[in-house]
């Protein structure tokens, strides 16, 4: 049996033909890019899973990083994306976080499987209109899980249904904490704020204050006001006693097979659904890129990355959108700009990771309720 050469090429193979100092100039630029725009967004949807803020960054910069070096498209990010929070949540809420490990790293294998059995292309055949309604749907349920840090409310613990969250926000309405909302409140309109400004800006002189993304903006303005004012609001210090300014270790976790051999259905949800996104973001990379993405190599990544990240502390990881749009406009030609993107978030976990439990919660519920909107396709629904 002879072996077929091209079953497993990553693109960062044939990216490398021709590449010289001025195209890593440019992949690094982006690279950089990128890591500052996904700093704020990785904690935010670890912190909205119900995890700690650094599985979000552990996430981005090991399932981030291999995604890049192995997969089948020259531009996209991998890390972890806001579809996955709902059923990350519901997940963790009925099985636990051992399980969820599990679950994480059996949809790798599933992943895997898909593309070594050349399944990528019929991705394309799920009905647009059922992407829209899953994608609306993820979207409402994140500004809803979020309606507890933006309004500051004193609930222990949020339920993953829908009802279950109207119940219980309603409930504890009498709690809502002025300065946390006060906090989110201006965090959100300093985002929309600041997307209006770069809009302006485009053709004018001051237009690379429109590069400088709003998020980190927004993140540092909030947490300067937060501790300029001593503001009594919960912080990722005092919620998550901060994140730990080293290097992610291996852990294998006391599996539960009592309640693992039920998550048949979890596992086959986060495979798909981190198929449909990375493969609908690699589309969209290749309008942008005027290239040609290799799915099932795409989909074998994506699979080594779930496998492998659990291990590490991570979270479901997928093609990033919005990232890899940003990856692009910077001026990104390459996987390489990945790789650098993940390089960066672990030079800031190294080096800045004390600043980060200033950080208030409400400000990263604003983010996070900017995101799910502009995530949601309302028109086309």
């Amino acid at each position: 049996m002879k072996l077929d050469p091209t079953f497993f090429r990553p693109k960062l193979l044939d990216s490398l033909t021709g590449y010289d100092r001025a195209s890593l100039v440019r992949d690094i630029g982006a690279g950089i890019t990128v890591g500052v725009v996904a700093l704020p967004l990785a904690m935010a949807f670890a912190i909205a899973s119900g995890l700690k803020p650094e599985a979000g960054l552990f996430t981005a910069i090991i399932a981030g990083f291999l995604i890049s070096a192995l997969g089948g498209s020259r531009v996209q990010i991998g890390g972890p994306a806001g579809a996955f929070i709902v059923i990350v949540y519901g997940i963790l809420e009925r099985y636990g976080l051992a399980n969820l490990i599990l679950a994480t790293a059996m949809s790798g294998a599933v992943l895997f499987l898909m593309g070594m059995f050349r399944l990528g292309t019929l991705i394309r055949f799920i009905p647009v209109a059922v992407v829209i309604g899953f994608t609306n749907g993820i979207a409402v349920l994140i500004m809803l899980s979020q309606v507890k840090d933006f309004l500051g409310l004193k609930v222990a613990a949020m339920p993953a249904d829908f009802f279950g969250m109207l119940t219980t926000l309603s409930s504890h309405l009498r709690t809502l904490h002025l300065p946390a909302l006060l906090v989110a409140l201006g965090s959100l309109s300093l985002l929309v704020g600041w997307v209006r400004l770069g809009r302006r800006l485009e053709n004018t002189r001051y237009r690379w204050l429109g590069t400088l993304p709003g998020s980190i903006v927004t993140l540092l303005l909030a947490t300067l006001a937060t501790a300029g004012l001593s503001l009594p609001v919960d912080t990722i210090g005092s919620k998550f006693g901060g994140i730990p300014a080293s290097l992610p270790h291996l852990h294998w976790p006391e599996f539960s097979w009592d309640s693992a051999r039920f998550l048949f259905m979890p596992t086959m949800t986060l495979a798909l659904l981190g198929a449909i996104e990375s493969l609908l973001c690699a589309r969209i990379a290749d309008g942008l890129t005027d290239d040609r993405h290799n799915p099932n190599q795409e989909l074998m990544a994506q699979g080594l990355a779930n496998f492998i990240t659990p291990f590490f502390g991570g979270m479901p990881a997928t093609g990033t959108i919005a990232r890899t749009v940003t990856n692009v406009k910077s001026g990104a030609s390459t996987p390489i700009a990945g790789m650098v993107h993940a390089l960066t978030l672990l030079a800031v976990v190294l080096v800045a990771a004390p600043l980060a439990s200033h950080i208030p919660l409400a400000a990263l519920a604003a983010i996070l309720m900017f995101v799910a909107w502009n995530m949601g396709e309302w028109r086309e629904f």
